[in-house]
């Protein structure tokens, strides 16, 4: 609130403000300061005489222009940051104006709109002084006052404290300057921390000065006319919008206005008010709701992108890896390749050395024989000598002495392919623009019915590349009426309960994301149970987890129930009937301490924290080792002989073709039937303390002592 009780001009709080014609305030010594003069043209005597006095006093209502603006050079800024106009001084020389020329006319433009007012005759005493503003500003003055005398340093051993000189906004601990050096100085962990001054004084955040004081009661002045100063405001003309006095009314300035009773147009206007600040009430609170959820959006942008980091560099990796490990296979390839040429000549050198060493000998051996002079000697040998060495000169043919393998590796790595796609490589979001989502498939292999639910199950397209933030499920009411939608969310199966027997209903799917929502899905029909009686009767069902109250315990599959209090705790089944007849039993498993479970049907509203039939949204049969009640809204009725004990079975019977329900204990009717004229949609239900256990039953026959209708011969 401190920014609307300070002054556009100086930045300090009001005083003496006064009411511009453009509804703004400005504090008086500020009004003085930015008029502006401007000279006129001659005037006679008469009307310079009549203009005399302080010109600076003097600002008219009228504006200078028919749209009430003015030209101006802004040439100041005040503390606010609001340009405004000081004050124009005389061009020299005009001081000592001629006898004939009248007066400069002044003007003073509004420092927030810009707007400007002429002087008139009265000067300032023109504007109307804004009392209430001045009140407010006096009772915040008195508040901040009061709030920095009370701010006392939390950690002062002294007694009393010394005053707190600074409020540190991490440890929301107010420190004294001694304190302050001593237990928080400005350096290690602490350097950090942000000191602003204690709540109340002038900088510190949150003072909104709403302290008591005088002059908002009875102790302020009461306002009288500006024009009539011994007269008090009792009217208010609506033309001019100003409070006036009747003796402005008798001198006739707003005969042709329209003018109302002060305290009327008063509480009208404060109801204005009050109905308007409601509205910005409301617009604020919706304004924190959604700082609340920027906030939040904050976080979960701060979460999703490090999870998305985490991701891409997952990815990143994983694509390292494998191109680590593709590098490998290659290494090893271009390893066996090299080994193999070194191979193939290293025994093609190992084979030619050989060859080499023999025919050098065989040369050698050979010039030997031909230095001998023994003719019959050398004839001797000399055929089988020649054969040999023309033997060894067939060795050497041609490709004998050429390399069996070259330096070059015929191998080639055609990369560019992989740099390309690791060039493209990138977001879908930014490859592919986003587009509403394409039609979801059904899987009619998983869409099924049992009993009064159906179950249905989809999924998306293969090679979809819109993201997809949700699905919506729709399903008629059975009878061929209007759609309605029954599950928005992520999941991709959805069982839908407490149908009507023997309906065919009609569903469909679509799915949405930022883009917009997708077509439907082809209709898939789908046939709850048959509603003839003896099918019905095969109605089968469980203990309901779900909806079930936090203190009951289920085990055998649903089947079974228990609870971990003292207090009745109640629990449904999954099926939900609204026609046709239904039995179920419930064995007593355990029965300790005479406890009194109850036994009957409900809506799906009902209260689960307290015995079952209390409400009005349950209607059951309690049982004691004794004897029975009837209980219904709290109403306790037919009181019969026969209990329960462990190993008891209890009969439900509910038949709405008659419309009513009968309970059985062991096989036998317990009383009357219970109930009478029941309609709507029950739900099988069971209410337990931690003393019982029971076990449920369902499928079965109708006890033999109920007629079962006829059906109609074909």
């Amino acid at each position: 609130m401190e920014e609307e009780l300070k002054c556009p001009v100086c930045g300090s709080l009001f005083r003496e403000p006064i009411i511009l014609p453009c509804s703004h305030n400005v504090c008086l010594p500020c009004a003085r300061t930015i008029a502006v003069q401007t000279p006129e043209s001659e005037q006679p005597d008469s009307e310079c005489a009549a203009g005399g006095g302080d010109h600076a006093d003097k600002l008219s209502l009228h504006s200078e222009t028919d749209s009430g603006y003015g030209s101006y050079t802004p040439s100041l800024k005040s503390p606010n940051g609001v340009r405004v106009l000081p004050l124009v001084p005389a061009p020299p020389g005009a001081a000592a104006a001629p006898r004939g020329a009248g007066p400069a006319s002044s003007s003073l433009t509004c420092p927030q709109c810009h707007r400007s007012a002429s002087l008139d005759q009265r000067g300032l005493r023109g504007f109307q002084r804004n009392r209430l503003l001045e009140a407010i500003v006096q009772r915040y003055q008195q508040g901040r006052a009061a709030a920095a005398a009370a701010a006392k340093c939390q950690l002062c051993d002294r007694s009393p404290p010394e005053p707190a000189a600074v409020l540190c906004e991490q440890c929301e601990v107010l420190y004294c300057s001694a304190c302050q050096l001593r237990c928080h100085p400005a350096r290690g962990p602490f350097a950090k921390h942000r000191l602003t001054p204690p709540p109340g004084q002038p900088g510190a955040p949150g003072g909104d000065g709403s302290g008591g004081g005088k002059g908002a009661g009875g102790g302020r002045k009461v306002p009288t006319c500006a024009e009539h100063d011994l007269e008090n405001y009792s009217m208010y003309c609506v033309s001019c919008r100003s409070p006036v006095c009747y003796q402005c009314l008798e001198e006739g300035k707003h005969s042709k206005h329209d003018v109302k009773a002060l305290g009327a147009m008063w509480k009208q206007h404060k109801a204005q008010l009050s109905q308007a600040l409601n509205g910005v009430s409301d617009k604020a609170k919706e304004a924190k709701e959604f700082l609340v959820q920027l906030k939040n959006l904050l976080q979960q942008i701060q979460e999703n992108g490090l999870d998305y980091e985490a991701c891409l560099v997952a990815q990143c990796d994983a694509l390292v890896d494998a191109l680590t490990r593709q590098k490998a296979k290659l290494l090893t390839k271009v390893t066996k390749e090299r080994e193999h040429k070194l191979k193939v000549v290293w025994d093609q050198i190992n084979h030619c050395t050989l060859k080499l060493r023999q025919s050098t000998g065989l040369m050698e051996y050979c010039l030997e024989v031909i230095k001998e002079n023994d003719p019959s000697g050398f004839l001797q040998i000399s055929d089988a000598l020649i054969k040999r060495v023309q033997v060894s000169q067939e060795q050497w043919v041609k490709g004998a002495l050429e390399p069996k393998v070259s330096a070059e590796f015929d191998l080639t790595l055609d990369s560019e392919p992989l740099l390309q796609s690791i060039h493209q490589l990138d977001f879908i979001q930014m490859k592919f623009p986003i587009t509403v989502p394409p039609v979801p498939l059904l899987q009619l292999e998983k869409c099924c019915t049992r009993n009064n639910s159906v179950t249905l199950a989809w999924r998306m397209p293969p090679l979809s590349h819109n993201p997809v933030e949700g699905y919506i499920l729709e399903l008629d009411d059975g009878d061929g009426g209007q759609f309605r939608e029954v599950y928005v969310g992520k999941e991709t199966l959805c069982t839908i309960d407490g149908l009507h027997f023997n309906s065919t209903y009609n569903a469909r799917v679509k799915a949405f994301n930022s883009s917009g929502v997708g077509p439907y899905s082809k209709t898939v029909i789908l046939q709850t149970s048959d509603g003839d009686i003896q099918k019905q009767l095969l109605a089968w069902f469980t203990f309901d987890p779900s909806s079930a109250h936090r203190d009951i315990v289920l085990s055998n599959d649903n089947q079974t129930a228990t609870c971990n209090s003292y207090d009745d705790r109640v629990v449904l089944g999954t099926a939900a009937f609204s026609k046709g007849v239904h039995y179920w039993e419930l064995h007593v498993d355990r029965y300790d301490n005479h406890p009194d479970p109850a036994f009957g049907i409900a809506r799906i509203n009902v209260v689960k924290d307290m015995m079952l039939g209390k409400d009005d949204k349950a209607w059951a049969m309690y049982v004691d080792n004794n004897r029975s009640w009837f209980m219904h809204c709290n109403s306790h009725t037919n009181r019969t002989e026969g209990g329960v004990s462990k190993g008891a079975t209890v009969g439900v019977l509910l038949d709405l073709n008659k419309h009513n329900l009968t309970f059985y204990i062991n096989g036998q009717q317990q009383g009357p039937p219970a109930f009478e004229n029941i309609e709507g949609v029950f739900m099988p239900a069971l209410s337990l303390n931690r003393n019982v256990q029971v076990t449920l039953h369902t499928g079965l026959e109708v006890p033999q002592c109920v007629k079962q209708p006829k059906l109609p011969n074909n």
